[in-house]
């Protein structure tokens, strides 16, 4: 799937709350008193997340995200998966589109289509590696063939279709794909575990993350800071992975990171940074 954006902008008003003068005082009963009835101060800020970001991630490559925190890589990501949340004070504008079908046409369906790897992995711990997959696929697999007729109808070139032949053919038993695929095979009988219960290992968490935002005929993945927690042998390792379906599958993969290696910087084709928008300040 071919995924364009030109001139996104995102805005958020948020207000501050700041002390008053009388913290610099010596905390008497009078000052005290004072603070209580003047109340805290109140500021409203215009944080601009995204400013005037143009780019094109095009099917079957892999585009590395680079950015300081604070930079903007997460809310783009969300913002391209329609899990960006809306609100009258955050203000989004700019052309986003899927191969060549504006945003808004698809907005209720994204999800569908374009899968988000958050930082963190949440799953219900008791389940072993193979239920739990097993149980991603039973949820994402109910109206397989109603997605594929709709991605056929839509603006795409004879390789985005054969690419969908492809997934298609391998959906049915998708599980055992995605188990050898990201080398669980030795842990699917293992409980995924958390916290607080001992399971696998936290670089086969991250897999079983990865592993179940495959499923439900992803054509675009988005996979934020997806090294937290993770050795730089695990990360390159789920990079490298990731980039074989990606070619294989003709997906577009998209991977935000904050200090790679040389070795997993050099497993991506394209590489796009984010650079940190200021911060603008009105009083109220």
């Amino acid at each position: 799937m071919d995924v364009r954006f030109k001139d996104l902008s995102i805005t958020a008003d948020v207000v501050v709350v700041e002390e008053d003068g009388l913290k610099q005082e010596l905390p008497t009963v009078s000052n005290t008193v004072k603070k209580a009835f003047a109340g805290p101060k109140k500021r409203l800020v215009r944080k601009e997340i995204l400013k005037n970001v143009s780019g094109v991630f095009k099917p079957g490559t892999t585009t590395l995200l680079l950015g300081q925190p604070g930079s903007g890589k997460s809310a783009l990501m969300k913002i391209l998966s329609a899990r960006f949340p809306e609100d009258k004070n955050i203000s989004v504008e700019g052309d986003i589109s899927f191969n060549n079908v504006p945003r808004q046409q698809l907005k209720d369906r994204l999800p569908q289509f374009v899968s988000y790897v958050n930082q963190r992995d949440k799953h219900f711990p008791m389940l072993t590696v193979k239920e739990t997959l097993e149980f991603a696929h039973q949820v994402c697999g109910g109206d397989i063939t109603k997605r594929s007729e709709f991605m056929a109808s839509l603006p795409s070139d004879k390789e985005s279709l054969e690419a969908l032949k492809t997934t298609k053919a391998i959906f049915e038993h998708y599980p055992e794909v995605i188990t050898h695929q990201l080398g669980l095979q030795n842990c699917q009988d293992t409980i995924v575990g958390d916290a607080m219960v001992r399971g696998v290992s936290g670089g086969e968490r991250k897999r079983v993350t990865t592993g179940e935002m495959e499923f439900g005929m992803k054509f675009v993945s988005l996979m934020d800071e997806i090294s937290t927690g993770l050795d730089s042998a695990a990360t390159y390792d789920i990079i490298k992975t990731q980039r074989s379906i990606a070619h294989k599958l003709n997906k577009t993969l998209i991977i935000a990171l904050l200090q790679p290696s040389p070795e997993i910087f050099a497993l991506f084709d394209n590489v796009m940074i984010l650079n940190e928008v200021p911060t603008r300040t009105r009083h109220r």
